[in-house]
């Protein structure tokens, strides 16, 4: 069962652009590699983290055609492929199915602000429409609009919804879908400060921007969750919270590639209108990574 696979550490994939803003795909490779390497449990490419926005079909395909090839079987893939059209969130799932992604991840209609029957509709068609395991991602903060408790858990019902990304900020949400959820019900965090409280009450793992720095932490921060060794867990989280705080200090994923790009994986070059991170800001990212041990 793929849910078994997907619980702990997902990193929410940053995608490098070579100097010209093209896509970086033999950074994307040695990326990939660094991040099964440091112990990720799965990958998920196309999302927020990866500027998908700003990305047109042809490189959608790209990106996802080679974190899966790279990524060899090695982990799962859950591309992210939601918009806020419903055909185009179908077209985009059923090119993630035919290039080999594990699963899906799609994010709540933005902009359109659908109610909360016209988000149903919208996801029981894009899963019925593929034969992959599909992930609902809830962000009200980048999308405009809540995907209730009680739609969430709705949606569970459906075959081929397998879980949930949720980043809503909000604990008695939280609690609700893990309260009443079928057992096999996926609830991933999607905010890597709020990951231990999200664990301690029973949730599966994270879909981390911090994954992209330090997968193998975020990564065990899960496992000692889930092996009941709660004092680790908060000491790596206390560690690290810092680190995960400053990856917001700009819209994200601004100070998490600039971090990157620090730690020498990628060039630092940003799809307009993302722009760098502000030289202030930017001292602040590289003093934690020293202190950190991340750079030198």
């Amino acid at each position: 069962m793929i849910q078994t696979s997907l619980r702990g550490c997902g990193t929410a994939l940053v995608t490098p652009f070579k100097s010209d803003g093209q896509i970086d795909d033999i950074a994307l490779k040695k990326f990939v590699d660094f991040q099964i390497e440091n112990g990720v449990d799965f990958l998920v490419p196309c999302g927020t983290t990866g500027e998908s926005a700003t990305m047109n079909d042809r490189e959608r395909a790209l990106v996802i055609s080679t974190v899966v090839k790279q990524a060899n079987h090695r982990v799962p893939v859950v591309a992210g492929t939601g918009t806020n059209a419903t055909s185009s969130s179908i077209e985009y799932s059923k090119q993630a199915q035919d290039l080999g992604a594990d699963a899906v991840l799609l994010v709540g209609p933005y902009y359109n602000k659908p109610t909360q029957k016209g988000y149903r509709r919208h996801f029981e068609a894009v899963a019925g429409s593929i034969q992959i395991p599909a992930i609902l991602y809830n962000v009200p903060g980048r999308t405009g609009g809540n995907i209730e408790a009680r739609t969430i858990l709705e949606l569970a019902k459906t075959p081929n919804i397998i879980g949930v990304k949720e980043a809503s900020a909000n604990f008695s949400q939280f609690a609700e879908i893990l309260k009443y959820r079928p057992k096999d019900f996926l609830v991933l965090s999607g905010d890597d400060a709020l990951t231990l409280p999200m664990l301690s009450m029973g949730a599966d793992g994270v879909i981390s921007v911090a994954g992209n720095q330090i997968p193998g932490i975020m990564a065990s921060i899960c496992r000692f969750a889930h092996e009941g060794n709660w004092s680790d867990a908060r000491d790596l989280h206390y560690r690290y919270i810092d680190l995960m705080n400053i990856n917001f200090v700009e819209s994200n994923p601004i100070p998490v590639k600039y971090a990157m790009y620090l730690m020498g994986m990628m060039e630092e070059v940003y799809r307009m209108p993302l722009v760098p991170l502000e030289p202030s800001n930017k001292e602040k990212m590289r003093r934690l990574l020293v202190e950190l041990k991340l750079i030198k």
